[in-house]
């Protein structure tokens, strides 16, 4: 199984930017896909998710400004950026609790990050 993370970049604050994440592989299901932000010299930090069901979570600072979506027929989950600020720097991992053909319960997998820099 692997995720696989793009759309990041170099913006101006105030600006826009969609990530993206597939899943890929042997997978047998998918309950939850999420992104997370590590600011440079902190710990990362879950910034949005989103159920099988459509349930969502927001970081109280991205709420109104970020959106996440999810494409089960794709195993894709996207992340729409907007009103960006300086302070949303920094790599953005996409990661998905899942379960592969080859397991009996589900495991947490990692995307390879994708760097988000926003200039003031």
């Amino acid at each position: 199984v692997q995720l696989q993370a793009s759309g990041g970049g170099l913006v101006q604050a105030g600006g826009s930017l969609r990530l993206s994440c597939k899943a890929s592989g042997s997978i047998f299901s998918i309950n939850a896909m999420s992104w997370y932000q590590q600011a440079p010299g902190k710990q990362r930090e879950l910034v949005a998710a989103i159920t099988g069901g459509g349930s969502t979570y927001y970081l109280d600072s991205v709420k109104g400004r970020f959106t996440i979506s999810r494409d089960s027929a794709k195993n894709t989950v996207y992340l729409q950026m907007n009103s960006l600020k300086p302070e949303d720097t920094g790599v953005y991992y996409c990661a998905a609790k899942l379960r592969s053909v080859y397991e009996a319960l589900s495991s947490d997998y990692w995307g390879q990050g994708t760097l988000v820099t926003v200039s003031s």
